[in-house]
């Protein structure tokens, strides 16, 4: 048996070249010219010594062939290698990818001629190849600029190496400080971690935003990279949660209305009935008095009902080009339990239905008074109502601003806040005793069928709910 040491000892061996001398291929042309020359010039040198001429003229004579065979070697020596020195520039330029260089005297039915047709061809089809990598790979850098899901690519170490616009707003800094970072910096770690098609919620955007999340590998010059592409799936989710609300309050509007129909008939015939016969005056109001209670929780039933189908039944908006002032200022007008301050901002139109914009703001107005309102029960609002506490100066501030081709208009309260931020926009939701709970869902649906978003969170380091409503410039 040979070990491998051993195997190894005799390749090497055989590896090994040997020590020979090799003329350039320019010596190796002159060379063999004088090989050619060479019969000819002593032929030639002995007919002329042969000759009965003097032996100035014998030497001059030898001289001159010598002189002739000699530029005649040159013009050999020129004529095969500057050629090969020319195609070799030709490709030296297009390894460097310099394209604009082409072999002369290209002519067929000529050995070199057709090799020199072959290298400019070469370097024609290298130059398209070139021209077409460039405009596919522009195409591709505006696709990505252009595309409004955020794309990141990672390096094995998972340091960012590519990031898209859509990337630089969701993570809200620009491309140059936070490319070189890992994900575990710029909050994308769950990102790379999840399976593909998942969803995740990123600390960096909006707690109510899910993402969807998509991986795929590609190599860079032999590198593995991973691509991570984000879909917010938020308002799609949030459509079919709707459909799924509409659904079913279809559904139970259609039930409800058979059977408080026939209830409210039959308690009306019942309560004709009742003052047509004689009873004692301790039954006749007990009977009264039952019938009122199902006769007025019918028709509380019915305007409770009622109110759900608003969210099954919202028009889509009237469009048409308004003033934002007005609308604020007659927002602020109907509010009659407190003052609220207007921070006016710039003088701007929007092209919206107002009559359904109003409606929203009225919505966030009058949760924010109710909140600033309310009284203060301590960090347990489950406490007792005795021990509660007036809020000193509630305050309910609205302002707006331009950002971004955007209005944006916040509501701030100095209330008690968000119990549970998350479950603020589901319809039916309410912490309030007399509450409906679809008053902020009909409040999205409209700002999302604008276009825009709205955001409900509690304001940082205070007490208070901030609202933030965002709608496109007309």
């Amino acid at each position: 048996m040979v070990s491998s040491s051993q195997t190894s000892g005799k390749a090497e061996k055989r590896k090994v070249p040997r020590n020979r001398v090799r003329l350039l291929y320019e010596h190796r042309i002159s060379l063999y010219s004088l090989l050619v020359a060479v019969p000819g010039i002593a032929v030639s040198g002995i007919l002329i010594w042969l000759q009965p001429w003097s032996t100035g003229s014998k030497v001059a004579l030898s001289f001159v062939e010598l002189s002739v065979w000699w530029m005649l070697a040159l013009a050999l020596h020129r004529q095969t290698v500057r050629p090969l020195q020319t195609l070799a520039n030709v490709v030296a330029a297009l390894r460097a990818e310099d394209y604009s260089f082409r072999a002369r005297g290209a002519i067929a039915d000529d050995a070199l001629g057709e090799l020199s047709l072959e290298v400019n061809a070469l370097a024609d089809l290298l130059a398209d190849q070139r021209i077409g990598a460039i405009e596919a790979t522009a195409l591709l850098r505006r696709v990505v600029e252009e595309i409004d899901a955020p794309l990141f690519a990672f390096d094995p170490a998972r340091v960012l190496r590519v990031v898209n616009p859509a990337g630089e707003r969701l993570l809200q800094q620009a491309a140059i400080r936070l490319l070189g970072r890992t994900a575990d910096e710029i909050g994308l770690a769950d990102c790379l971690s999840a399976a593909s098609e998942a969803l995740v919620v990123l600390p960096a955007n909006s707690s109510s935003a899910r993402w969807l999340v998509r991986q795929s590998k590609f190599r860079e010059m032999g590198v593995p990279h991973t691509l991570v592409v984000l879909s917010d799936v938020s308002r799609a989710l949030r459509e079919e949660e709707h459909n799924a609300w509409q659904r079913l309050i279809r559904v139970l509007g259609h039930e409800l209305n058979n059977s408080l129909a026939p209830i409210k008939s039959i308690a009306g015939s019942l309560s004709a009935l009742l003052a047509e016969t004689q009873l004692n005056p301790q039954h006749r109001r007990d009977f009264e008095r039952g019938l009122a209670i199902i006769e007025a929780r019918t028709a509380s039933l019915n305007r409770f009902l009622q109110a759900y189908r608003q969210l099954a039944q919202m028009p889509p908006p009237a469009m048409r080009r308004v003033a934002l002032l007005p609308i604020v200022e007659r927002v602020v007008f109907l509010e009659t339990r407190m003052a609220v301050a207007i921070s006016r901002g710039p003088d701007v139109m929007l092209m919206v239905d107002p009559d359904q914009i109003e409606q929203m703001l009225i919505n966030l107005v009058r949760n924010a008074v109710e909140a600033a309102l309310e009284p203060s029960l301590g960090d347990d609002r489950s406490s007792n109502p005795t021990n509660a506490v007036e809020v000193p100066n509630p305050q309910v501030t609205l302002n707006w601003v331009v950002e971004d081709q955007s209005i944006v208009l916040t509501i701030d309260d100095n209330g008690l806040g968000l119990l549970n931020p998350s479950n603020a926009f589901v319809p039916f939701y309410t912490t309030k005793p007399a509450g409906s709970g679809i008053g902020l869902a009909l409040s999205r649906q409209i700002v999302e069928a604008h276009g825009g978003s709205i955001e409900l969170s509690n304001l940082n380091g205070k007490r208070g709910c901030h609202a933030r409503v965002r709608l496109p410039c007309s």
